[in-house]
Parts: C-alpha cells; sequence; structure tokens
C-alpha cells in the first residue's frame, strides 16, 4: 500500500516516513497482543478477574449468632411481581396480615398462625402492595385501577381510576385514600364512595429509580417523597402544597448521575419527619414547618427502619448504617452485604432486619451494627421491606411468599 494512499492531501516526505513508521509501530503492537507484556499494558487477567469480583455481590460471612430467630408460618399471596420492581410489602393492622400479588388478588392472614382469613379473587396485576386503615384495605394495579376492601370480610366497597400504574401501597387516614402513581401524582379519594377529591402532581426528571413507596399521614398533612430529591407536604384538606423540601440535590453530569429519588416512605415520629434519597442522602425535617433539622451523607432509597434512639438506613451500595437520631452522625456501618441488593430496613426487637436478592434475611445489632441471626425465607428476592407488628416480622418476597418470623 501507498503511503499517499494514508495521507492524502500535499503531505511533504518526512511526514509520509513519519506516518509509515507509526503504522509499522502499531502493526507490531497488534501483532504481540497475545504476548504477556501486552497483555500488561492494558490491564491482565489477574486485573480483570479483581474487577469483576469486585462487581460481583458479597460473599456472606460466617459468624456465632447472638439472635435465636424461629420460624411462625408461610403462606402463598399469589404469583408474585418477579421482575417489575414494584417491590410488594404486606400490611398488619387489628392482628391480621393484608398481601397482593400481581397475579392471585388479595388475601388475609391471621398474624400468629397465617390461617387464611378471607380471599378476594381478581383478574387484576394487582401492583401495588396493600395500604390498611378506617376499615379498609385498598390495592392499586398496573393498568391504574385502584380497589377498595372491607378490612373485616374482604368485601368490595368501590373502584376508582388514575392514569398510570400504581406500584406502592395507598395511605389511608382522615376520610381519605391517598393513590401515588408512577407518573408522580398523588389522588385523594374519599374513602366511603371513593369519589376524587383532589389530585396534586410533580415534574418527573429523565431518569429515575424504578419503584416509590407510600405517602405518609400527618394531622392536616399528607407527606410524599419525590423522584427529583424533593419531600412535599400537601394540605389533606384540598392538596395544595406548603412546602418543599431537597433531600438530596440532583446534580452531576450525566441524568445517571443526578439520580437523587425518594423512593422510601418516609418515617414521621411525632413532629420530625425523617426522609432518605438515592444520592445517599438522609434528612431530618420539622414536618409542620419544612425546616431542616440535620442532614447525612448516607442513605438509599429504600424505606428507612426507625428504632428508640437511631434511624437505619440501606444505601443503594448495600452497607447498612445506623444513624444518631438527634445528630444524624452515623454511630456504625455494617458493609458485609455489599452489592446485596438490599431492601428497605424494618426494626424488630433490639435489632434492624433487611432482606437480599438471595432470599435472605439479616438481623443486625442496633447498638453496634453487627450480625446477630440470618435465615433464609426462600429463594427469590426480597424487595419490600419487612413490616413488624406484636413481636412478628412478617416479609413477602418477589414469587409471592409470605413468612412470618420472631426473634428471641
Amino acid at each position: 500500500m501507498k503511503l499517499d494512499s494514508i495521507a492524502p492531501g500535499a503531505a511533504q516526505p518526512g511526514r509520509r516516513i513519519r506516518a509509515g513508521r507509526t503504522l509499522v509501530v502499531l502493526a507490531c503492537v497488534f501483532a504481540l497482543a497475545g504476548c504477556s507484556t501486552v497483555r500488561g499494558w492494558f490491564g491482565g487477567d489477574g486485573e480483570k478477574a479483581a474487577a469483576k469480583k469486585a462487581s460481583e455481590p458479597a460473599e456472606l460471612v460466617e459468624f456465632a449468632p447472638s439472635a435465636t430467630v424461629s420460624r411462625l408460618w408461610s403462606a402463598k399471596a399469589g404469583k408474585g411481581e418477579n421482575r417489575l420492581g414494584v417491590r410488594q410489602s404486606p400490611a398488619i393492622a387489628d392482628g391480621r396480615v393484608y398481601a397482593a400479588a400481581v397475579d392471585g388478588g388479595v388475601r388475609a392472614f391471621d398474624l400468629q398462625s397465617g390461617a387464611t382469613v378471607w380471599q378476594y379473587a381478581s383478574d387484576l396485576r394487582l401492583s401495588g402492595g396493600p395500604g390498611v386503615g378506617d376499615g379498609l384495605v385498598v390495592v392499586g394495579s398496573l393498568q391504574g385501577e385502584v380497589v377498595a376492601l372491607d378490612a373485616a370480610t374482604g368485601a368490595e366497597r368501590w373502584q376508582a381510576k388514575v392514569p398510570n400504574e400504581v406500584i406502592s401501597a395507598p395511605a389511608i387516614g382522615q376520610g381519605l385514600v391517598f393513590v401515588r402513581s408512577n407518573d408522580g401524582r398523588v389522588t385523594a379519594f374519599d374513602a366511603t364512595s371513593g369519589e376524587r377529591r383532589w389530585f396534586w402532581t410533580k415534574e418527573l426528571p429523565t431518569l429515575t429509580v424504578r419503584g416509590n413507596d407510600s405517602p405518609v399521614l400527618g394531622p392536616g398533612f399528607v407527606f410524599v417523597g419525590n423522584d427529583d430529591g424533593t419531600l412535599a407536604a400537601l394540605a389533606i384538606a384540598d392538596g395544595r402544597q406548603l412546602w418543599d423540601v431537597p433531600v438530596a440535590q440532583p446534580d452531576g453530569r450525566t441524568e445517571l448521575d443526578r439520580m437523587a429519588d425518594v423512593d422510601g416512605t418516609p418515617v414521621l415520629d411525632g413532629t420530625v419527619l425523617y426522609a432518605s434519597s438515592y444520592k445517599q442522602a438522609t434528612l431530618a425535617i420539622d414536618a409542620p414547618s419544612g425546616r431542616p433539622i440535620w442532614g447525612s451523607d448516607r442513605g438509599g432509597s429504600s424505606r428507612p427502619g426507625l428504632a428508640i434512639d437511631k434511624l437505619v438506613v440501606s444505601d443503594r451500595n448495600g452497607s447498612v448504617w445506623g444513624l444518631d437520631r438527634s445528630s444524624g452522625s452515623a454511630s456504625w456501618e455494617q458493609p458485609a452485604l455489599a452489592r446485596r441488593g438490599l431492601g428497605g430496613v424494618a426494626i424488630h426487637g433490639d435489632y434492624a432486619v433487611v432482606g437480599d436478592f438471595e432470599g435472605y434475611l439479616h438481623w443486625l445489632r442496633l447498638d453496634n451494627g453487627e450480625f446477630a441471626a440470618r435465615e433464609r425465607a426462600g429463594r427469590d428476592a426480597i424487595k419490600g421491606a419487612p413490616v413488624v407488628a406484636d413481636g412478628v416480622l412478617v416479609v413477602q418476597n418477589v414469587d409471592g411468599d409470605l413468612t412470618a418470623w420472631r426473634v428471641q
């Protein structure tokens, strides 16, 4: 091949020679591609293996259990969410466990025995977990249908419709049902009739984390975590926005960097509201005024757990953090569950509990974050947060299996 063919135009002879030498050098490099020296220039097999290992889920560490956990019962809610990413969780009220399935309707179980109390059969793909309150059980579907059932009998009370899929549990209280749909809208329905009272909409960012969680109710308020990293307070009477506070700033060069979703249900204790963001930030807020009390650079998009003196959060890297409730400072970190796809946190006695992608439940000591117990709820992932009532922890995996546990 002529050098002119790769260096068109009025190139000088010296430049042609240098270009030729460059081609010769490159040819030598490619010819030696199998040589260990050249492999070393671009990263050898050992480096590739190390990089692969660093991206894999952490292997579970052995430990001496300091708590005894027993399984009380198991049950089936129906066909689970599988890979929909909706993070279905059960709800507990008045000694009953309520669970919904994408295929299988809604079921009520006795909290202590797991015996089926009633079943509501439905052809709807019920993607949102059930919300319970004021004698109602309310669920939403992938097509935006909202169904309200009698909590005692499972009889249908009313149906309504929202414009987008519902992948979180409705909140019920103060005579209204609040439904969060996946388009950033909150719709308030009359709890008795199902008539729409008002709706409020928050514009979505270009890219968001799949999933959102329930609104939380306070006296005269409904608090909503948003996909742009903010937390909003709405007036229950008419949906008017009262304040809007950033939990994390959606900054960064790319849309992926800017994701700051507040997807876990905020936790309200008295007048203090705690919210956590995918951008690894957590904020304590004075609920009536919206005034920030403290901020922490530890957090995640899953539901936090509130203990007597700590707020426990799991971040997107798989670390679990115990934060001091009064200051937000980190009391401890448990990093041994890295990249295991942790769900939300529940508080079970003196322990924080998280589930992972292989169906394991991990009990961590609240005082220092050390492992206290581990049990397997099944072979499928646990994406939703466990729920606790009367000393019993109940969890639902992505296959629709429910298990109940007691810790001693």
